[in-house]
């Protein structure tokens, strides 16, 4: 069992997500504490807000007093609603919170259900709750749960890969809503550096997203607007801008998400393992197809992209395993568009590979043979190819335009 924890101001906010769920069948109330409920199954958002305000003092020095906690059992494990209410109290009741406002949900509108609770962190004397080491206690917290019930283990790499996100399909309706779900899920599972690599990896549940520049009143604004396409990559139905999703998709969401993917990919060194299944799927084989099932098998997806003609000028790679989202040339010359490309033209194919080398700077090239880097998991999706219209050339004025723009905000500040 999994449990995402965080912590905001949002009281009205939080109570609104899980509330529109439950008042439009996608979701149910199991469990509440101290707040009213009319026993309808229908969740009255201001007056919950109301009961939550009256638990705490009007003067609140805690700036950050909502906690919003989801619970995600192992898709194995097959739960009723009773017992996944049994799971949720006694969770809360082993982090503290037992005796706080709290109201428990249940979110039907994936295959895999899963628990939402929102709760504050002061009590009623608006004393802030202890949140020291509040994730490591979580975790267990999950951990001894598991055992006391006998349900599956269950880690974050495997709960990204044994859940995958359905493609948006239009035949089905409300395309908003699926559109909103996949970005929203993406954003939060996944780390990408530049918008090339954010459109490849929503493209792989038939998304899209495109920048939106312009002037208002004389002042500049920055925006995204996404679409649903067919399997082809080819846009249907009509877009919807970012701001109707929500602000967690937005173009200052995204931009924030990738100052924090560059940091995590690089002081974590997550694409190593990435590299080391790339590189043991090349010395394997000349064929594009058999390296495509290859890297499917170790949980990785690619996305090509062609000209024309058919050539290769783009490859990004999806790593299920880690989150992480890394165009072929961030992993080196050797995963370039144009060496990719050749590595897969016929006259090679059906022949034995030979060692696949990597050449380090200060050493000797390795020619040892490439040794793959198996953690048993898979992705739910097959690879896919797609021929979306970002190229490497549009990414890097990308990032050379934003650092113009941070240089432009900080000499206007005086920095």
């Amino acid at each position: 069992m999994i449990a995402k924890i965080t912590v905001g101001t949002s009281l009205y906010g939080a109570l609104a997500y899980n509330g529109l769920k439950v008042n439009e069948g996608e979701g149910r109330l199991l469990a509440v504490n101290r707040i009213f409920d009319n026993g309808s199954g229908q969740v009255d958002v201001a007056r919950a807000e109301q009961d939550f305000k009256r638990f705490m003092p009007e003067q609140v020095r805690t700036r950050n007093k909502v906690i919003h906690i989801s619970l995600n059992p192992h898709p194995d494990d097959l739960l009723t609603d009773m017992e996944l209410e049994q799971l949720a109290r006694e969770y809360l009741d082993r982090l503290g919170y037992g005796d706080q406002p709290y109201l428990v949900f249940k979110h039907e509108d994936i295959s895999r259900h899963h628990l939402h609770i929102v709760s504050v962190n002061v009590d009623e004397n608006g004393r802030r709750l202890n949140r020291d080491f509040i994730h490591r206690r979580s975790k267990r917290i999950t951990s001894e749960l598991e055992k006391k019930y006998g349900l599956h283990p269950a880690d974050r790499r495997q709960h990204r890969t044994d859940n995958p996100l359905r493609r948006v399909d239009v035949s089905q309706g409300d395309v908003k809503r699926q559109v909103s779900n996949v970005a929203k899920a993406v954003m939060a599972g996944y780390k990408f550096r530049t918008m090339g690599e954010y459109r490849a990896l929503l493209s792989l549940y038939n998304v899209t997203v495109e920048e939106a520049h312009g002037m208002v009143n004389g002042r500049e604004y920055h925006g995204l607007v996404y679409s649903a396409t067919d399997d082809a990559g080819n846009k249907t139905g009509n877009p919807f801008k970012a701001s109707r999703i929500g602000k967690s998709v937005g173009y200052e969401a995204v931009q924030c998400r990738f100052e924090f993917s560059k940091e995590q990919i690089r002081d974590k060194r997550l694409a190593e393992m990435t590299r080391k299944t790339v590189v043991a799927a090349l010395a394997r084989t000349y064929r594009r197809e058999e390296f495509v099932t290859l890297l499917r098998d170790k949980g990785v997806d690619v996305v090509f992209r062609h000209t024309d003609e058919g050539r290769i000028y783009g490859a990004t790679f999806i790593d299920h395993r880690t989150g992480c989202v890394l165009n072929g040339s961030r992993l080196g010359r050797e995963f370039s568009a144009n060496a990719l490309q050749e590595h897969f033209t016929l006259p090679y194919a059906g022949t034995p590979p030979v060692p696949f080398t990597i050449t380090v700077d200060g050493q000797q090239p390795d020619t040892r043979p490439a040794v793959e880097y198996d953690e048993g998991y898979s992705s739910g999706l097959g690879l896919l190819g797609s021929d979306a219209s970002d190229t490497q050339a549009e990414e890097a004025a990308f990032e050379r335009d934003l650092k113009h723009r941070r240089k432009k905000r900080r000499k206007g500040q005086g920095l």
